[in-house]
C-alpha cells in the first residue's frame, strides 16, 4: 500500500489535474489500473453498438445515424458520470429499453420513432426531477420487490423470444402461435453457436467475451454469404437521420403517459440495482447509503434526455461497469477512459454495419439468461408475490409489450392482496398504479 502511494506521489506531477480532481490517491488508485478498467468496461459493453442500431433499424431509423448517436451518446454521457459524480460507471443505450422502444412503443403502438423519441425524452425530464427533489427514493421503496424482479426477468424473457424470431429458430404459428422454425436453416444454428460461446467465453472471465462471439460467428457466416465484407475503418455516417427529431404531437394521449411511465418505471429500476451492483466494491457506499448519489441519477437522466435528442433510445448506467470495478477501477477516471474508447468507436461504422441479424441475436439471447436470473429471487413461499411477478414476468414476450406486463403485474398484485386480506402489503402507490393501469385497458385495449 505504501509503494503504490510512493508511487501515485511519482506520477502525479505529470498529470496532476487527474489526480486531484478523481482523487485518485485517496481512492488508492492509479491512472495505470484506471486506463486497464476503463478499457475492460469498454470490450465488455462495445457490442451494444452492433446490437442497438439492428434493434432500432425495425422502426425505420436510419441505422447508421443510429450507430453514430450510440457511440456519441455512451461517449457524451459516461463523460459527464466521469466528471460530475466521479463513479467508475459508463452508460450507453439500455438493452431491453431499446427493445421496448422498437417492438411495443413503434410496431405495437403505432408510434413513428420520432414521436417514440419524444417519450424517452420526457422520461429523461421526469427521472431529473424525481432525483432533483429526492422523490426517487420512495418510488423506489414503494414498488413491491418481487415486482422489480419480475421486470427485469421479464424484459429478459422478451429479448430471448426477439432473438429466437430473428434467428428463425422460433416461426409463427396459425394453431399454437409460435412453434419451432426451419433447423436446417444455417441462421439458427450460427445464432446458437453464438450465443454458446458468448455463454462460455463470460464464464470463463474472457474480457470482451460479448463481443468476440459476435464476432465469431459473423465470419464463420462471411464464406456462405451469411454475412457481407465492408470494411472495417472508415469516417462516420451522418446523425442527421436522427438528430432532433423528437416529435411530441401525441405527449396529450393517454398511452403516451403509458409508454414515458414504463421506460421511466424501467430505467429507474435498472439504474437503481447498477449503481448499488457496481459501487458496493468501490468503498462508495457506506451504512447501505451511496456517496454522490444524487450527482450519480442527475448523470442518469441528462444521459436518457440527450441520447433522445441526437437519435436513441434510453441511455443508462451499465452493469457491466462491474467488469471494470473488478479490474481495479475506483473513480470516475475509469469512465472517462470509456468515454474516449467510444468516441475511437465511431471509426468503426463499416464493421458494426457487417454484422448480421444471427450474431446480435446471439447477444441478446445471452443478456436475456443474465436479466432473467431475477426469477430465482423471488420470494416463492408466498403465493400473493410470486404469482403477481410471474403473471408480469410471463405477459411481457407473449404480449410483445413490457408495458403490459408490468400493468398486469401491478394490477393481479393489487388485487390478489386486497382478496387475500393482506391489502396493508399493497402500497398507496402501487394501488394507484394499478388503477391508472385498468382505465388504460379498459379504454384503449
Amino acid at each position: 500500500m505504501a509503494k503504490a502511494a510512493k508511487q501515485a506521489e511519482h506520477e502525479a506531477p505529470i498529470v496532476p489535474w487527474l489526480y486531484r480532481y478523481f482523487d485518485l490517491k485517496a481512492q488508492r488508485t492509479d491512472i495505470r489500473t484506471e486506463f486497464i478498467a476503463g478499457l475492460t468496461t469498454f470490450l465488455t459493453m462495445v457490442y451494444i453498438v452492433f446490437v442497438n442500431p439492428a434493434i432500432l433499424g425495425k422502426t425505420g431509423m436510419d441505422t447508421g445515424a443510429v450507430f453514430v448517436a450510440t457511440c456519441v451518446a455512451a461517449a457524451v454521457s459516461t463523460m459527464v458520470m466521469a466528471l460530475y459524480a466521479n463513479y467508475p460507471i459508463a452508460l450507453a443505450p439500455g438493452m431491453g429499453i431499446n427493445a421496448f422502444f422498437a417492438f411495443t412503443v413503434v410496431l405495437t403502438y403505432k408510434y413513428t420513432w420520432q414521436q417514440a423519441l419524444a417519450a424517452v425524452f420526457c422520461s429523461g425530464v421526469l427521472f431529473f426531477l424525481i432525483s432533483v427533489f429526492r422523490i426517487r427514493q420512495y418510488v423506489i421503496d414503494s414498488i413491491p420487490h418481487n415486482l422489480k424482479l419480475a421486470t427485469s426477468a421479464g424484459v429478459g424473457l422478451f429479448l430471448g423470444i426477439i432473438a429466437l424470431e430473428e434467428s428463425k429458430v422460433v416461426v409463427a404459428h396459425p394453431a399454437t402461435l409460435v412453434t419451432l422454425g426451419d433447423m436446417k436453416n444455417p441462421v439458427a444454428y450460427l445464432m446458437l453457436l453464438g450465443f454458446v460461446l458468448i455463454a462460455a467465453l463470460n464464464y470463463r472471465r474472457i474480457v470482451g467475451g460479448t463481443l468476440i462471439g459476435i464476432l465469431a460467428v459473423t465470419a464463420i457466416g462471411l464464406p456462405f454469404g451469411l454475412a457481407q465484407f465492408n470494411g472495417i475503418v472508415s469516417l462516420p455516417p451522418s446523425i442527421a437521420p436522427t438528430l432532433l427529431q423528437l416529435d411530441f404531437s401525441r405527449v396529450f394521449e393517454g398511452t403516451f403517459l403509458i409508454v414515458v411511465f414504463s421506460i421511466l418505471f424501467i430505467d429507474v429500476f435498472d439504474n437503481a440495482g447498477t449503481l448499488i451492483g457496481v459501487t458496493h466494491r468501490t468503498g462508495l457506499m457506506k451504512n447501505g447509503k451511496l456517496a454522490r448519489m444524487k450527482e450519480a441519477l442527475i448523470s442518469d437522466s441528462f444521459a436518457a434526455m440527450f441520447g433522445a435528442a441526437i437519435g436513441t433510445s434510453t441511455t443508462t448506467s451499465y452493469i457491466e461497469s462491474a467488469a471494470g470495478v473488478a479490474a481495479g477501477g475506483r473513480t470516475g477516471l475509469t469512465a472517462a477512459f470509456v468515454s474516449l474508447f467510444f468516441l475511437a468507436a465511431l471509426l468503426f461504422a463499416p464493421l458494426a454495419g457487417m454484422i448480421p441479424a444471427y450474431a446480435t441475436s446471439a447477444a441478446l439471447l445471452y443478456v436475456a439468461c443474465v436479466m432473467t436470473r431475477g426469477l430465482a429471487e423471488i420470494e416463492w413461499d408466498d403465493v400473493t408475490e410470486y404469482a403477481p411477478a410471474v403473471v408480469a414476468a410471463i405477459s411481457m414476450p407473449l404480449t410483445y409489450s413490457i408495458a403490459t406486463g408490468i400493468g398486469l403485474g401491478f394490477i393481479t398484485y393489487t388485487v390478489a392482496k386486497i382478496l387475500a386480506g393482506k391489502w396493508q402489503e399493497a402500497s398507496p402507490a402501487v394501488m394507484v398504479l394499478a388503477v391508472l393501469f385498468a382505465i388504460k385497458f379498459a379504454v384503449t385495449g
